[in-house]
């Protein structure tokens, strides 16, 4: 079968495609997918990358197929697996392999998905909605009257917790980099959008100098402490990426100096541990798009032999929206 394979770390040129990988079957616990969609994702450059050589949480190791969010149809089930049957149509996320046609996906990170959701709108979601799910009702626990701050609210995740945020009736504040994403942010319902430059003195003026009971901030060492700026006493700052480095010389005395802020560092994968709980957090996410509360805007389809140049171009950071790689457009 063809796939994206690694054999060593480094740049979108290690990404190879292959057309004689031996097509995997279904293992204990596992269900073979026949691939249609799959997601790509800035986790997709850090395996490349090697920033999970030695990682717990994402055990992935070399030699890897690449792409670790996809969908498409059951075509075998493993020993153990009594809940799913061949025929049905599933999405995943944080199980590598979805760039090939088949791949072998654990049944605890497996969602059956509604038949009015198209694969490509599966896998673009999957990922980032069940993330943007997670942090905002299990780690903010947010509702209605609830303030937020979302750094970089044009990217895939950002425009999520925005809307997200939006439909439980929360004030939703943003930042991104320039104008013209800002400009993306409010179109999705942020309430109101700076670019970066003394963003928490925007805050506290938006909010009474109050502050923010949330942030989420995915952008790390080049916002974090002005986050902390941003964010009410007795606040919760949520660090769920890193894009700008991370934040090496912290000081918990600054936390208490902030207003005796609460920080977390969360990862999805804690809080998609089984498969109750992933068919739970899809469902929301489906229900939402299905309804029209929640749009997941994908920015563009690839195929297969064109992954080294998509990866250049999201490292580049040249896209903001979803991209989604077609495997197999028979499926339907």
């Amino acid at each position: 079968m063809k796939a994206i394979t690694l054999q060593a770390y480094g740049g979108p040129e290690v990404a190879q495609l292959r057309h004689d990988v031996e097509k995997p079957q279904a293992t204990p616990g596992h269900v073979l997918v026949k691939v249609a969609c799959a997601g790509i994702n800035f986790m997709d450059i850090h395996t490349r990358q090697g920033k999970y050589a030695h990682s717990s949480t994402y055990p992935v190791r070399l030699p890897c197929t690449l792409g670790m969010e996809g969908a498409g149809v059951v075509v075998e089930i493993g020993p153990g697996v009594s809940h799913l049957a061949v025929g049905d149509r599933v999405a995943w996320c944080i199980a590598w392999g979805a760039y090939a046609e088949y791949a072998n996906v654990p049944v605890e990170k497996i969602a059956q998905i509604p038949n009015a959701i198209s694969f490509d709108q599966a896998a673009a979601a999957m990922f980032q909605g069940c993330t943007a799910h997670y942090l905002i009702d299990d780690v903010a626990r947010l509702q209605a009257g609830s303030t937020c701050l979302v750094h970089a609210a044009s990217g895939s995740i950002g425009q999520l917790l925005v809307q997200m945020a939006r439909r439980l009736g929360a004030t939703v504040l943003t930042t991104a980099s320039t104008v013209d994403k800002c400009a993306i942010a409010l179109q999705q319902g942020a309430h109101q959008a700076w670019t970066y430059d003394r963003f928490a003195d925007q805050v506290r003026q938006a909010t009474g100098g109050r502050g923010v009971d949330v942030v989420f901030d995915c952008v790390g060492k080049n916002t974090l402490r002005e986050s902390f700026r941003a964010c009410r006493t007795r606040g919760l700052i949520v660090n769920y990426g890193n894009v700008s480095g991370s934040l090496t010389d912290l000081d918990p005395m600054e936390l208490g100096e902030a207003g005796s802020l609460f920080l977390t560092r969360p990862r999805l994968a804690d809080h998609m541990a089984d498969g109750a709980t992933v068919q739970r957090r899809a469902n929301a996410v489906f229900a939402a798009m299905l309804e029209g509360t929640l749009t997941v805007d994908i920015e563009g389809h690839y195929s297969l032999e064109t992954v080294q140049q998509v990866h250049a171009r999201i490292e580049a950071r040249q896209q903001i929206g979803k991209a989604v790689l077609w495997v197999d457009r028979d499926l339907h």
